[in-house]
């Protein structure tokens, strides 16, 4: 005889944008600065020492993902990009999967902004530049360790839909 067995009902997980929304604002900016600075400026170390970024001294660039409820802001220090509270003088502002197009290049990024897809708010000279410094990238943001989380969120992004 055999006893019927009690249907187990495990939890789903947290999507994984209600869980990013959840907690950033928990995380405190040096954690983030921890994170995020070392991959940047591995990332853009060439136009950082060929002075590509210097118009960014002392101004600031917020990066805002909205469908995320993330905002970075950027600044450039000793030529270093680093991470700030204060918020940003220009905004680019899109949802995540529009960022990865940007930074994966799978999409042409003038399109991207033609079609406001992603938006520069603010001094749009100073989102113009930063958007000229990532746009001029030939192999996108893809190299690397960045290059390794990009194709990863790619892979999560299309599964889905």
């Amino acid at each position: 005889m055999s006893l019927p067995l009690p249907s187990l009902s495990l939890p789903r997980p947290p999507v994984p944008s209600r869980l990013i929304r959840t907690l950033d604002p928990c995380v405190p900016l040096a954690a983030k600065r921890r994170l995020v600075e070392p991959v940047l400026n591995r990332t853009f170390a060439e136009p950082l020492a060929e002075g590509e970024f210097d118009a960014l001294e002392g101004r600031r660039i917020s990066l805002a993902i909205d469908d995320l409820g993330v905002t970075l802001t950027l600044s450039l220090e000793a030529q270093r990009l680093v991470l700030c509270h204060a918020p940003g003088e220009a905004t680019i502002r899109g949802g995540w999967r529009e960022f990865l197009c940007l930074a994966t290049r799978r999409e042409d990024p003038d399109s991207l902004f033609f079609q406001r897809r992603l938006l520069i708010e603010g001094d749009t000279e100073l989102g113009l530049m930063v958007k000229n410094l990532l746009d001029g990238r030939e192999e996108g943001l893809a190299q690397g360790r960045l290059g390794d989380w990009l194709h990863r969120l790619e892979r999560l992004a299309a599964r889905d839909h």
